[in-house]
């Protein structure tokens, strides 16, 4: 395999070493094949919400395929699922499944420029939307790991027609409308970033993205792949109480397996082929056994009890990471929302990508190995979000801060030798 991996941020690039084999999981650790248990907080880059190899969900993907794994028709799950979206997220009138988050965003933003008849699209630095053309612009996530700022093959008029600006700045997102308002076909924002790290949104950022793009006759497209289901039944649009026309969804919709969904309006989404002319068609689209998958975590994630437990899961984290480095004297950053989190090795808050890219990733890469050593897995770029699942009970929690303060004391110590 090319890399020796499936997805470039999991050949260690970033943090250096070996990367470990993966075996199978249970709840909320994975295995290696030579034998290692770890706390496992990368959660397949946060669809696992339930934990590996869920008896519900195991049980009805072993149900779903001795019935079939595809028929290029539809079916019920299909049904079931889009109905359980839609309800949960009220910017949602029509739904269309697909194979996978890029698939979603790419087909998102076709409809959007055929809905306007515009051609640019507005992203933000360090914001990851899968890997299609054009979205390939200082991105996040895997590019941010491996400091690609662009990727060779985007035709350079693709790039042309993708205008950049730095997240949370919405002075700066007016200044671009201003210049090319009547060109604009959409802006694409993660509504909480997870892929320069977690950075939140800042007050009032998504209201004034909802009001630039009404003003100027453009499209507001969330990217909820990962925040969708993850910060509340209803994802971040819920949360903050802003909706978008086109929201992109992914990841805990398919309880772990490969998925994407992309939704909006009714005279947006009628466009879209069968009804519209807008083509977009997947051969795979509504696996039944990602669609069975989908359907029990979304059912689990309905007791009214779960994102609680989540919260205070997190919480629980993010002090005992807080109060480990501020006892090591290693200065730190640590932004969560919900159940991700990350821990930037920086002085000061990160509040967009600029900042981000200002942290210590050699010192990272240190904590990181030093935390895998001690049988916590974090993902390996400080670039990537932690992911805390239903499966991590009190004592993985307590383990975790015990092995990060005796990793964030070592970072202290080694740093003291070399100096």
């Amino acid at each position: 395999m090319t890399g020796g991996v499936s997805s470039p941020v999991r050949a260690f690039r970033a943090v250096g070493g070996e990367p470990p084999v993966v075996a199978y999981g249970r709840g909320a650790q994975v295995f290696d094949v030579d034998g290692n248990a770890y706390i496992d907080y990368v959660t397949a880059y946060g669809p696992l919400i339930l934990g590996h190899a869920h008896p519900k969900v195991s049980g009805v993907i072993a149900a779903a395929a001795d019935r079939g794994t595809a028929y290029g028709a539809t079916t019920e799950l299909e049904i079931e699922l889009a109905e359980l979206i839609t309800s949960a997220l009220p910017s949602i009138e029509l739904v269309r499944f697909v194979n996978s988050g890029t698939e979603a965003t790419m087909s998102a933003l076709r409809l959007a420029r055929a809905a306007t008849g515009r051609d640019k699209v507005l992203k933000f630095e360090g914001g990851y939307h899968g890997h299609a053309d054009g979205l390939l612009v200082q991105a996040g996530s895997g590019q941010a790991t491996l400091s690609l700022p662009d990727s060779p093959g985007v035709p350079a008029s693709w790039a042309a027609d993708t205008l950049l600006a730095p997240y949370n700045d919405l002075e700066a997102v007016r200044r671009t409308f201003e210049k090319h308002g009547s060109e604009v076909a959409a802006v694409i924002v993660e509504p909480v970033a997870g892929n320069m790290g977690v950075v939140p949104p800042a007050q009032g950022f998504l209201a004034g993205l909802r009001s630039v793009t009404q003003k100027h006759g453009g499209l507001l497209i969330f990217d909820e792949v990962i925040t969708g289901f993850r910060l509340c039944y209803g994802g971040a649009q819920r949360l903050f109480g802003v909706e978008p026309d086109l929201t992109c969804l992914g990841k805990i919709i398919g309880g772990g397996l490969p998925v994407g969904a992309y939704g909006g309006r009714r005279e947006l989404m009628e466009m879209v082929a069968p009804i519209g002319p807008v083509y977009q068609a997947g051969t795979l689209a509504g696996n039944p056994l990602a669609m069975a998958a989908g359907i029990v975590s979304l059912s689990e994630l309905q007791d009214p009890t779960a994102y609680q437990r989540l919260e205070v899961s997190a919480i629980y984290l993010e002090d005992g990471l807080r109060r480990s480095a501020q006892q090591a004297e290693v200065p730190v950053q640590i932004n969560r929302v919900g159940s991700m989190l990350t821990l930037f090795f920086a002085d000061s808050p990160v509040v967009d990508y600029a900042c981000a890219k200002r942290s210590d990733t050699k010192r990272y890469a240190k904590f990181f190995h030093a935390m895998l050593e001690r049988g916590v897995f974090l993902p390996p770029s400080q670039f990537e979000a932690l992911f805390v699942s239903l499966a991590h009970t009190d004592p993985d929690i307590a383990v975790t801060v015990d092995a990060a303060a005796e990793a964030l004391a070592s970072l202290r110590n080694s740093t003291s030798t070399e100096n």
